[in-house]
């Protein structure tokens, strides 16, 4: 078999990242379609989770082979980052769409790179350079664009509920920010395939007997045909897939350039919003977008600097 060319391995690492990104977002999209068939936050992610769970197993199983098990504190460092990383995340993320629309919910995820920073100063780990406060300051101002523009239609329509659904997605960044934290530490132990498999594994038990423990398990006979398609799509192709697709592209690019072209995801969520959902297209809803994305964008460029004593 002859070897590919870099340029080709590059080209595929790309698009795979590329493809990634766009099914990522349709993960709200699908969202937003199950909630129309009557099913609330907690069904749709417990099912969208037991679908998945098999392959999360799998991916443990397949990344630990000849490696030791895990040590108790091991256990417990991965217990956490299920916690945070993939239920919580998962839970608020989904509970939030039911009051926001797609293209919101998918701007305020993705200032998630301005959590971790802050959290590293927090930390007392990191400060902040004044080219990354500028970059906060131009991302959290797209998102308030947004915001104001989504909760002043909503409560001119006699809603009022933006401000909750932002919040818990905001909460579901905040998780998710904690996580790459603590997997950053971790990950260089238990190798990226396997830490992802298990904890996404503590993730789908927590989800699944969440709804076990709050639903009646009858409600399950009730749900319409459509309900486990969508959840099917949910599952295989806005999250088993692209989570390889883009764990083979930083494989192949690294994970700047892999970040660099999931950039592509806010605006594909906007664009799926209004094809596929009929959300109304806005000027404030693209120009927040463009601020996150160029926010983000300047933060990717500025390495941040360790405190004197790090």
């Amino acid at each position: 078999m002859t070897a590919r060319s870099p340029q080709s391995l590059r080209a595929t690492g790309l698009t795979l990242a590329f493809i990634g990104a766009i099914a990522f977002s349709g993960k709200a999209i699908v969202a937003k379609l199950l909630y129309r068939h009557g099913i609330d936050a907690i069904a749709a992610v417990g099912l969208r989770m037991a679908l998945a769970w098999p392959f999360f197993i799998l991916m443990a199983w397949w990344g630990g082979r000849g490696k030791p098990p895990l040590a108790a504190r091991d256990r417990g460092r991965v217990a956490v980052l299920g916690v945070t990383g993939y239920y919580l995340a998962s839970v608020l993320d989904f509970a939030g769409l039911q009051y926001i629309s797609a293209s919101l919910e998918r701007l305020i995820l993705y200032v998630y790179p301005t959590l971790v920073l802050l959290i590293g100063v927090a930390r007392g780990q990191k400060r902040i350079q004044r080219m990354q406060w500028l970059a906060l300051g131009v991302s959290y101002l797209g998102v308030l664009l947004a915001f104001g523009s989504e909760a002043s239609a909503s409560l001119h329509a006699g809603g009022g509920s933006v401000a909750l659904g932002s919040l818990l997605v905001l909460g579901s960044a905040v998780s998710y920010a904690v996580y790459l934290v603590l997997s950053g530490e971790t990950v260089a132990r238990f190798g990226s395939l396997r830490l992802t498999g298990l904890a996404s594994s503590v993730a789908c038990a927590l989800c699944v007997g969440q709804f076990l423990l709050l639903r009646p398990l009858s409600d399950v006979a009730s749900w319409p045909a459509p309900v486990w398609g969508l959840s099917i799509v949910n599952a295989a192709l806005c999250t088993l897939l692209p989570m390889w697709m883009v764990m083979r592209a930083i494989e192949l690019i690294g994970s700047a350039q892999a970040a660099q072209v999931g950039m592509i995801g806010p605006l594909s969520t906007l664009l799926l919003a209004v094809l596929v959902l009929g959300e109304a297209f806005t000027w404030p809803m693209l120009l927040g977008t463009v601020l996150v994305l160029g926010g983000i964008a300047l933060l990717a460029r500025q390495k941040p600097q360790p405190l004197p004593d790090d």
